[in-house]
């Protein structure tokens, strides 16, 4: 195949002596403490709405109709049990200020550098976690949370980019992982918080609080954190002090391939030109396709729907409040399992087959749950203990298959297709249409449980099945290549290559 062909070329022409520093790991592991922060909060505002105290104080009217749901044991009053629009908004209010932040931060990290971005999301992260652990109302609660989100949304633009120019070729996709192993670290230290702190009184306010120590890490680190020679070159212009950075982040002085690369790649970025009006040009579709679709297929892998409905299947079975946050622990040791999985096997079998692999496995998990789930609802909502147990295993299985598949690779192929000259502004897109659809799923999947129940995982299942065979037809295999060489795999691929003739790259 030519597509192929041009990857082995791209290969051939990597980065000469490039290996694992421990400068580069120091500084990598820092960097992705940005996405501990995003795992803890999506961890902790799932586990305090569970608490009695908290919703008792701020969503009086949810936990009036918990209590209810609770006396009565109407199993199938959980599909309903938080649609509240209020409580919905707490919930996504995130997201709101987390796309605006992101389409900010892509000025700031094309202009002033890598760092700056993951300091100042750092900052906003730590301001929000500390207002929402002292909230003494609902605006407070929704304001801490907005602040929040302008953390998120800088660090979810900035760490990707970070870590993917900062990892040599043949490392790439084990080193950018490590922002989604980071997510998945930060979701299970949620859960730990919170299955300790649901056994107190206002346990809720030390599991918000708690966010401040990531938060804290790292925005301190931040500031020792070295910039990327692909920064560097972007922002200043100065060969020489890139020329040392690569060695530095490289080991080795044979660097003179990818110097040349990072050159020619800033040579054809304009600072001063408008780098969204740029991505619109028919030479960069590929990438601007990419850049929405990506975003919005991890979405609508029905992640969220899992997630969402998990303590509703473990109660199904008896599990009680506690026994359900024990197992959404279960299904986040999963998770963080695959992903670190995930980490040493991309570089070796590729994106593609980890993609292949994932969606089969998530399509198979959602439509059998969804069965199961059909069933109990014909037989009053009540599911035999060995298929509750059976839906249980099920969810981790899909968790697994997220875990190695779409969590990772969905920031890991964003973070590494686009051409330097439009690297920032097109992460910006992808984190923004990110958070736009994030903010659709946890609107509509309240009212969507309610009204279409075991319906939702039969809806989802058909976008894995459409994402899954998008992938293999239109996105190229990047595995071990020099992240400025991706962009000429674009020109030898069957689809996209009318579109890219014309572009002026080698």
């Amino acid at each position: 195949m030519v597509e192929e062909e041009a990857r082995k070329e791209a290969m051939a022409k990597s980065e000469s002596g490039g290996k694992i520093t421990f400068f580069v790991v120091a500084s990598c592991v820092m960097a992705a403490m940005g996405g501990v922060l995003f795992g803890y909060d999506i961890g902790v505002s799932g586990g305090v709405m569970s608490m009695g105290p908290f919703l008792k104080r701020f969503f009086p009217k949810v936990y009036k109709l918990q209590e209810e749901d609770r006396r009565r044991r109407n199993i199938n009053n959980h599909y309903c049990l938080f649609n509240s629009q209020l409580l919905t908004s707490f919930t996504s209010s995130l997201y709101v200020s987390g796309f605006i932040a992101t389409l900010l931060a892509s000025s700031v990290t094309r202009s002033w550098g890598r760092k700056p971005s993951i300091f100042l999301g750092g900052v906003a992260f730590l301001a929000g976690s500390v207002l929402g652990g002292s909230a003494q109302n609902v605006a407070m609660l929704i304001i801490a949370r907005l602040l929040l989100g302008v953390g998120v949304g800088f660090a979810n633009q900035s760490v990707p980019l970070y870590l993917s120019e900062m990892a040599p070729a043949k490392y790439r996709g084990a080193i950018s992982n490590g922002f989604q192993l980071c997510i998945g670290i930060g979701f299970l230290s949620a859960n730990i918080i919170n299955y300790e702190t649901q056994k107190i009184k206002h346990g809720w306010k030390i599991s918000l609080a708690t966010a401040a120590i990531p938060a804290s890490i790292l925005t301190l680190g931040s500031l020792f954190l070295p910039e990327t020679p692909n920064s560097i070159i972007q922002t200043t212009g100065d060969v020489h002090k890139t020329e040392l950075m690569l060695c530095r982040v490289r080991g080795t002085n044979d660097v003179q391939d990818e110097l040349t690369d990072l050159v020619e790649a800033s040579s054809r970025s304009d600072t001063d030109s408008n780098a969204f009006v740029k991505l619109l040009q028919r030479k960069y579709r590929p990438e601007l396709v990419m850049a929405l679709a990506i975003p919005f297929f991890q979405q609508v892998t029905g992640i969220n729907v899992v997630a969402f409905y998990a303590p509703v299947l473990y109660r199904t079975v008896g599990f009680g409040e506690s026994g359900s946050l024990m197992s959404t622990l279960v299904t986040g040791i999963v998770g963080t399992t695959s992903t670190f999985l995930s980490m040493l096997v991309v570089d070796r079998i590729g994106r593609k087959t980890l993609f292949l692999i994932g969606g089969f496995q998530m399509l198979v998990s959602q439509v059998t749950i969804g069965v199961i789930i059909m069933v109990a609802d014909v037989n009053d909502g009540g599911i035999e203990e060995r298929y509750g147990y059976a839906v249980v295993v099920l969810v981790c299985v899909y968790v697994a298959g997220f875990g190695w598949s779409w969590g990772p690779l969905g920031w890991l192929v964003p973070s590494e297709i686009f051409p330097l000259e439009i690297r920032s502004v097109a992460q910006s897109v992808t984190v923004a249409v990110s958070f736009v659809f994030t903010f659709a799923v946890a609107q509509s999947v309240p009212p969507m449980l309610c009204k279409f129940r075991a319906g939702i995982f039969f809806f989802y299942g058909g976008w894995l099945v459409v994402m899954t065979v998008a992938v293999q037809l239109f996105l190229p295999e990047t595995k071990n290549v020099p992240i400025e060489k991706v962009a000429g795999l674009w020109e030898k691929h069957w689809f996209w290559r009318k579109m890219t003739s014309k572009r002026d790259i080698q």
